[in-house]
C-alpha cells in the first residue's frame, strides 16, 4: 500500500502526536538501527500526493531523506557508538514519531477538510519538528557525527537546513479555507453557497465523488462523538467541527446527484478479507486486563502493556497511577495506540461476521444524547437548508431523486439528535410513509430505517402516529422486500412502546401482535431481537397477551430459551414474565411441563442479574396464578431449592423477596399436604412425673 492511502493509527486523536521514548539503558547499535528503519519508512512517503501543505512537507521530507543518508554513513563505518550518543539519537527517534504521525494525518482518507482548516497547526507542528531534529544533531558526539566525511558532511546540510526550512501552508490552502469560512458565513444567515465555490473547496483536497464527502463527514461526525463521550461540550473545536460537518452533508445531498455505491462497498470494513491471524489468536489474549472485554481501542501504556482506552482512562482518571497488571509506576499518563493488536482485533471479528463499528456502536450512545442542538448557527443553517432541499426531492423528485433522498435521510438521521428534530419538522416523516408502498425494495428499505432513526425522536413518534403510520409500519414487517427492513419495522413498534396510547393503538391493529410472533418464530437473530423487545412493551394488559398467546408466542418462547444464543433465552424469559402476568398466560405456560423444567434450569443456570430477577417473578406470578398444585410441583423439583437460596444470599432486592415469597409457600403447602400427627389413646397415654 502506497505511504499516502496509509490510515493513521485507529484510536489515536488527529493531530495528536503520542510518542514512546527509547529506554535510556538501551544500547546505542540498537537504537541506531531502529532509528534507520523509522526514519525509511517515514521517507517512503510522497508530497505530492497530499492534499495540504505540500510544500512544507516536502521540505520535511527531503531533510528526513537528508538524515536517512547520514545514519546510513555512521551505520556502515561500523565504528562502536558511544554511550552518549543514545541521547541524540533518542531525540531524532522522538521527532521522527511525530513525523511519522503528521504525514499519516496530511494523506488519511476522511479527514482532508479538517486537516487543511488545521493547516497552520499542522506546519506549526512540522517546524517544531525539524527544530528538533536540528537540536538533536547538535549534541551528537563529535565521533558519530564525525564518523565519515560523507558524515560529517551531512551532519552540517541537515543543521543548517532544519533551522531554516520554510514551511508555511500553500497559498491555494489559505485561498480555499478562507472560502470555506465564507460559506459557513452564508449557513449563519441561511443562504445558499454557490457551488463553484464549494466544488473548488472540495477539488482543492481531493473529495470528488459522493463517497468521498460521505468519509469526511463520518469522520467529523466520529470526532464530534469523541469530544462529546469525553465530556467536553465547552470544546472550541466543536463549533468548527459541526460547521463543516453541515458543509459537507450540503454538499453530499446538494452537488453529488447519485451515490457511488461500489465504492462506497468497496471501501465498506466488511469487505477486506480477514487476515489469517484471526484463526490462531486466543480471544482471550485480546481482553482488557481491567474490564475483561474485547479491546477494540487498545493502548499501550509506559511499562509496555496494553489495555483499551477507555477502561485505562477511567482507571487513571480515579487516582490510580499505576500499571494495573505489573503494579509499576506509570512515568505517564500519554497512551499509544497499539496498531498490531488493533489489526488483530478487527481480523478476528470481521471473521465473526461483525465489522468493528458495529462492535463499537455502544460507545457514542450518550454521545448522540448530546446532539440535541446545533453547535453553532452555521452547523444549524446547513443542515436546515440539507433538509429542504431533501424534502423537495421526497415530494416531487423523481423516483431516483426520491430514491437517492431517502438514503440521504438514512444517514443524516442516523446519529444526530438535531437532525431528527429538522426532518420531523420538515414534515419528513408523511413522505417517507409514502415511500413504503415503494416497488423498489432499496427505497422501501431506505424509508423505514429513516423512519426508524425519526422514532427515537419523541416529535418523530408523535409524527408517525399522527400520520395513520402504525398499519403501514405493522405491514411492513410482514411485506417488505428486504429481511433488514422487516427487523427495522419491528424495532419501530419498540420504540412506540412506551407510550401507553401507541400501545394501545397497536393492539387494536389485528395482525400487529401475530406478526411479531412470526417474526419472532421465523426471523433472523435480529429480526428475533427486535421482535422480542418490541413485544415486551407492546404486551399490556389481558387483551394483548390473549392475543399473544393465541398466536403461539409462549411455545415460541419456548424454543427460544432452550437455544444457544444467552441474550435471547434472557429475553424471552422477560416476555415470558410479562404473559405471565395475566391467568391466560400462566395457563398457557404451565399447560407445557417442559417449558416449566427449562424455567427452572434456567433460574439455576443463568448468569444473567436481570434473567435470574425476570425468572423468578415469572414462577412466582404461575405460583400465584396456579394455585397449591403449582406450588407443590415446585417443591419436588430438586434443582429449585439452591436457587432459590442462592438468589436470597446475593440476588437483587426484587429477587430476594421474590425467592422468600416462593420457599414460605413451598413450606406451607409442604407442612398442610402431611399427615396430622397420631394421638394416642387416652388409656394409652402414659403420665410422666
Amino acid at each position: 500500500m502506497p505511504p499516502h492511502d496509509r490510515k493513521a493509527a485507529p484510536g489515536r486523536r488527529m493531530l495528536a502526536l503520542p510518542t514512546v521514548c527509547p529506554c535510556e539503558a538501551i544500547a546505542p547499535g540498537t537504537l541506531l538501527a531502529s532509528l534507520v528503519a523509522l526514519v525509511a519508512e517515514v521517507a517512503r512517503h510522497d508530497a505530492a500526493a497530499l492534499p495540504v501543505l505540500r510544500r512544507g512537507a516536502g521540505e520535511a521530507l527531503r531533510i528526513t531523506r537528508v538524515l536517512l543518508a547520514f545514519l546510513e554513513e555512521v551505520r556502515e563505518a561500523a565504528a562502536p557508538l558511544p554511550d552518549a550518543s543514545v541521547l541524540g539519537l533518542s531525540e531524532l527517534h522522538v521527532a521522527m514519531q511525530k513525523l511519522r504521525f503528521l504525514l499519516a494525518d496530511c494523506s488519511r482518507r476522511g479527514a482532508r477538510l479538517w486537516v487543511l482548516m488545521n493547516a497552520d497547526l499542522v506546519a506549526s507542528e512540522l517546524r517544531f519538528v525539524l527544530c528538533s531534529v536540528a537540536t538533536a544533531m547538535d549534541v551528537l558526539p563529535a565521533d558519530v557525527v564525525g564518523a565519515s566525511v560523507e558524515a560529517g558532511e551531512l551532519a552540517r546540510l541537515l543543521s543548517q537546513q532544519a533551522w531554516r526550512a520554510p514551511v508555511w501552508p500553500d497559498e491555494d490552502d489559505g485561498r480555499a479555507i478562507r472560502s470555506v469560512r465564507s460559506m459557513l458565513a452564508l449557513f449563519r444567515g441561511s443562504a445558499t453557497p454557490h457551488a463553484e465555490d464549494a466544488m473548488m473547496v472540495l477539488g482543492r483536497v481531493g473529495i470528488t465523488s459522493w463517497c468521498d464527502c460521505a468519509e469526511e463527514a463520518t469522520f467529523l461526525e466520529a470526532e464530534l462523538l469523541d469530544r462529546l463521550e469525553d465530556g467536553r461540550e465547552n470544546d472550541n473545536d466543536l463549533v468548527l467541527i459541526s460547521g463543516l460537518m453541515a458543509f459537507l452533508v450540503y454538499c453530499r445531498v446538494v452537488l453529488f446527484d447519485s451515490v457511488d455505491a461500489k465504492k462506497a462497498d468497496a471501501a465498506a470494513p466488511g469487505s477486506r478479507p480477514a487476515a489469517s491471524c484471526a484463526a490462531w489468536t486466543s480471544q482471550e489474549a485480546l481482553q482488557c486486563p481491567i474490564s475483561l472485554e474485547l479491546m477494540t481501542d487498545p493502548v499501550t501504556v509506559t511499562t509496555g502493556q496494553t489495555y483499551d482506552r477507555t477502561s485505562i482512562k477511567r482507571w487513571v482518571k480515579g487516582g490510580c497511577r499505576t500499571c494495573p497488571v505489573t503494579g509499576e509506576k506509570l512515568r505517564s499518563a500519554q497512551f499509544v495506540p497499539n496498531v498490531a493488536v488493533r489489526g488483530i482485533v478487527e481480523q478476528l471479528l470481521l471473521a465473526n461476521g461483525t465489522p468493528l463499528h458495529e462492535q463499537q456502536s455502544s460507545k457514542h450512545r450518550c454521545a448522540v444524547d448530546k446532539t440535541a442542538s446545533a453547535f453553532g448557527p452555521a452547523a444549524a443553517g446547513g443542515v436546515r437548508l440539507a433538509v429542504a432541499f431533501l424534502i423537495a426531492r421526497l415530494s416531487r423528485g423523481t423516483p431516483e431523486e426520491q430514491k437517492k433522498a431517502a438514503f440521504e435521510v438514512r444517514k443524516l438521521a442516523k446519529r444526530n439528535v438535531y437532525h431528527r428534530a429538522c426532518l420531523v419538522e420538515a414534515d419528513a416523516v408523511p413522505w417517507l410513509l409514502h415511500l413504503l408502498s415503494s416497488a423498489d425494495a432499496s427505497v422501501q428499505d431506505n424509508a423505514i430505517a429513516s423512519l426508524l432513526n425519526l422514532s427515537k425522536h419523541a416529535a418523530g413518534r408523535r409524527a408517525l402516529v399522527e400520520a395513520g403510520g402504525l398499519g403501514l409500519v405493522v405491514d411492513a414487517v410482514n411485506v417488505a422486500a428486504k429481511v433488514e427492513a422487516r427487523q427495522n419495522a419491528a424495532a419501530i413498534m419498540f420504540y412506540l412502546s412506551p407510550n401507553s396510547e401507541y400501545c394501545q393503538e397497536i393492539g387494536r391493529i389485528p395482525e400487529a401482535i401475530p406478526t411479531l410472533v412470526r417474526l419472532m418464530r421465523d426471523g433472523t437473530y435480529r429480526g428475533r431481537k427486535n421482535a422480542l423487545v418490541s413485544l415486551h412493551g407492546v404486551l399490556h394488559g389481558a387483551s394483548s397477551i390473549g392475543k399473544a398467546v393465541t398466536a403461539g408466542a409462549v411455545g415460541v418462547l419456548a424454543t427460544l430459551l432452550s437455544g444457544d444464543r444467552e441474550d435471547l433465552a434472557n429475553d424471552s424469559v422477560a416476555l415470558l414474565a410479562r404473559i405471565g402476568e395475566q391467568p391466560a398466560g400462566a395457563t398457557a405456560i404451565l399447560a407445557s411441563s417442559e417449558l416449566f423444567t427449562s424455567l427452572v434450569d434456567f433460574l439455576g443456570a443463568s448468569a444473567s442479574r436481570s434473567g435470574k430477577d425476570h425468572c423468578v417473578a415469572l414462577l412466582a406470578s404461575l405460583c400465584m396464578h396456579g394455585g397449591d398444585k403449582v406450588v407443590a410441583l415446585m417443591g419436588k423439583m430438586t434443582a429449585l431449592m439452591p436457587a432459590l437460596y442462592a438468589l436470597i444470599a446475593d440476588g437483587s432486592p426484587l429477587a430476594n423477596k421474590k425467592a422468600r415469597w416462593l420457599i414460605n409457600e413451598i413450606h406451607r403447602v409442604y407442612e398442610q399436604r402431611q399427615p396430622p400427627p397420631v394421638v394416642p389413646p387416652a388409656g394409652d397415654r402414659v403420665i410422666r412425673v
